[in-house]
């Protein structure tokens, strides 16, 4: 099939589920769950090929780490499914209401953006999150993954597919695109593509923004922060660190620069690098942490470099404000954290910081959409419209106003003698 008859399809098929209840989409969604056990066996086989390919390819180590679909993973995608059944519907929720006059009432209610292009890295994990939260959301999708999973992803999609058309869903809401040509041709296709979500490197993401004319959602980087205060609880301090850097190192949300305050550089340190190493993390410091603990000595580079791996950059700080102005020059507006015990420096380093997560004395690894309860996510956004931070159901959807008269006409408004609107805001649900 041509991409344009694909784009078609999903055009033809977003109106539909624009108007698909929330029992018809939960009812997919539960039988894609039930699919998704029922084919464990062939979609495990495909990855294995997956994975031994990229081997012999030598596909770099955390790539590998992202395209492992095992059966916890499976585990884990059917239990995001279930999560996502439990959400309200987002679909239809009156966003506010507002009386112009009597028998005039306008309503502002959540609607689907329409169709969205979504292309994303090595994560079959990422392909089954995606393309629940466009069902739930009434949007259709298409979907290039990398070409690494290209096994795992035909796989995953034709059995997400067909439980979708099985339980009810529009055939063409969910396609799968398996070529750079596809994607080439999606980026010209503004007639029936609403937004692009696209998931890789500075490089292709800027690729995507720059060769179309669709509206693009998402994030390059994620040069992720862990600012250590001098008020801050030490072990506190080392836990949060920690975690942040290797619970997952392949991730956007892990962290890849540590700023320590100098006043707890001598005592914090030499602790935190032992506990680092214990990981099997390189550390890479400036010349203020060179001077305190052995390391490999940091290079201008490492401040805006996202690692994905087990490689950490430490720089040692005067304060907040030296902090926060690392932060905004070397960040990705993606997630930071400060540990500090003082409230008044947290409330300030979170007004200052320019990003779409900002975290008090917890972990980094906690911005994710499954962990903030938005159901799993799309991608992560650091742009500053629309949708910011994890695109959960809510960064999905887009508004439409409605206006509900009794034969009213604006002639009835205009002019010396004209009534006057009330404008009174109203707790009411759309009804007609």
């Amino acid at each position: 099939m041509e991409m344009e008859q694909i784009a078609r399809q999903a055009k033809a098929a977003a109106i539909q589920l624009a108007a698909a209840d929330s029992d018809a989409k939960n009812s997919a969604l539960a039988n894609i769950a039930r699919a998704l056990k029922d084919r464990s066996h062939a979609i495990l086989a495909a990855n294995q090929a997956d994975l031994e390919r990229s081997e012999r390819e030598a596909l770099a180590a955390p790539l590998l780490k992202r395209l492992r679909f095992d059966a916890a993973k499976i585990d884990e995608a059917c239990e995001g499914l279930q999560s996502l059944i439990r959400l309200d519907d987002p679909v239809g929720a009156t966003l506010e209401a507002t009386e112009l006059d009597d028998d005039l009432t306008l309503y502002r209610v959540s609607r689907p953006i329409g169709v969205i292009g979504v292309i994303f890295e090595s994560r079959p994990d990422a392909l089954v999150q995606i393309s629940s939260l466009c069902l739930k959301s009434g949007n259709a999708v298409l979907l290039k993954g990398g070409s690494e999973a290209a096994e795992t992803n035909r796989v995953l999609a034709d059995t997400i597919t067909q439980a979708g058309q099985e339980a009810g869903m529009p055939a063409g809401w969910l396609n799968l695109m398996e070529t750079r040509a596809d994607v080439a041709a999606m980026l010209g296709m503004d007639a029936f593509i609403d937004l692009i979500i696209p998931r890789g490197s500075n490089e292709f993401v800027r690729h995507i923004m720059d060769n179309t004319r669709i509206p693009v959602l998402g994030h390059a980087d994620g040069i992720c922060h862990v600012y250590i205060d001098r008020a801050a609880d030490p072990d506190m301090a080392r836990r949060i660190a920690v975690d942040s850097k290797t619970q997952y190192v392949a991730v956007c949300n892990a962290a890849e620069t540590l700023l320590v305050h100098a006043d707890m550089a001598e005592s914090l340190l030499p602790a935190l690098k032992a506990d680092l190493e214990a990981k099997g993390v390189e550390i890479r410091g400036c010349e203020r942490t060179a001077a305190i603990i052995a390391v490999n000595p940091a290079t201008a580079e490492d401040w805006q470099t996202e690692y994905l791996d087990l490689v950490v950059s430490i720089r040692v700080v005067d304060g907040l404000d030296a902090a926060i102005d690392h932060i905004n020059r070397y960040g990705s507006g993606h997630t930071d954290v400060i540990v500090t015990a003082d409230r008044a420096l947290a409330r300030r380093f979170m007004d200052l910081v320019d990003t779409a997560d900002v975290f008090v004395n917890c972990s980094s690894r906690f911005s994710d959409g499954f962990r903030f309860g938005l159901g799993a996510e799309v991608g992560i956004s650091t742009n500053k419209i629309h949708a910011r931070g994890p695109v959960g159901l809510e960064g999905l959807l887009i508004y439409q106003w409605r206006l509900v008269g009794d034969g009213q006409i604006v002639a009835d408004y205009s002019g010396a003698e004209g009534r006057a609107f009330k404008h009174i805001k109203l707790d009411k649900d759309f009804e007609i």
